[in-house]
């Protein structure tokens, strides 16, 4: 009797957190429609904005692949001083406002002789790409790098030293043991920076307001047209992020 009333209370509780999360989703979906939902995707303006939001979140991840799983693996492997103090520095970009992480992205990126060298290579930050892809790298990287670096720790390390006395190298070792084994860890780390990176606004607006992605896009219209002509924006791109997701659980469940 006692755990029959354990599981009530437990699945009361977390019934109020789920409904709180979906409500509102739902109810967007309800007030828009599934036809004005559609007629918004065939729009333009729309389609083009969401998919930069795709195109800029996905190369911020592609780019935090390349350089924060080696780091997240040097973190989970070795001991060495100040690596405390690197995990919390990996970490701040999480807790910083957004509009404060946009200012210093600016500051940085277009001002001084950062700002100068950058330009002198070709890569200009205010109202590009390459602007949104940094801001959302900024503040989403620490959650690949942390759900990598926790997949690292749970490979145990006694299959790595064995590869290694067969005569592997460290890197086939971290191709062929490391890496797969941590797939999982990395994957939602890695789709939980690309979600993360798709609802960036505050960094984004600051560095580049045009071309617009799909947050500024919805600001633009509630601030210029209201609700009513920013509330389909919302559900479409909150309809092709749901979809996106869902497809690459499965796959990476069927895999």
């Amino acid at each position: 009797m006692k755990d029959k009333s354990f599981l009530i209370v437990f699945l009361f509780l977390g019934s109020i957190i789920v409904l709180f999360l979906m409500v509102p989703i739902m109810n967007l979906f309800y007030s828009v429609g599934v036809n004005n939902i559609f007629e918004t995707l065939q729009d333009k303006e729309t389609y083009e904005s969401i998919f930069l939001t795709l195109k800029s979140s996905f190369f911020a991840v592609l780019f935090v692949c390349f350089t924060g799983i080696p780091l997240a693996y040097l973190i989970a492997r070795y001991n060495f001083w100040g690596k405390s103090i690197l995990e919390s520095l990996l970490d701040i970009p999480v807790m910083v406002p957004h509009t404060a992480a946009g200012i210093a992205l600016l500051i940085s990126f277009n001002h001084g002789y950062i700002g100068d060298f950058l330009s002198f290579i070709g890569l200009e930050f205010i109202d590009t790409t390459i602007g949104i892809i940094s801001a959302m790298m900024f503040l989403s990287a620490p959650f690949l790098i942390n759900g990598a670096k926790e997949g690292f720790k749970k490979v145990d390390i006694k299959y790595e030293h064995v590869a290694q006395t067969l005569g592997a190298s460290k890197l086939s070792v971290f191709l062929s043991i490391s890496l797969p084994n941590a797939k999982n860890d990395i994957l939602n780390g890695a789709l939980m920076m690309w979600s993360r990176g798709l609802g960036e606004f505050g960094a984004v607006v600051i560095i580049a307001y045009h071309p617009m992605v799909a947050p500024v896009l919805i600001y633009d219209k509630f601030n210029n047209f209201g609700l009513k002509f920013s509330a389909p924006v919302a559900a479409s791109m909150i309809l092709v992020s749901i979809c996106l997701f869902l497809s690459i659980r499965y796959i990476n469940n069927k895999v």
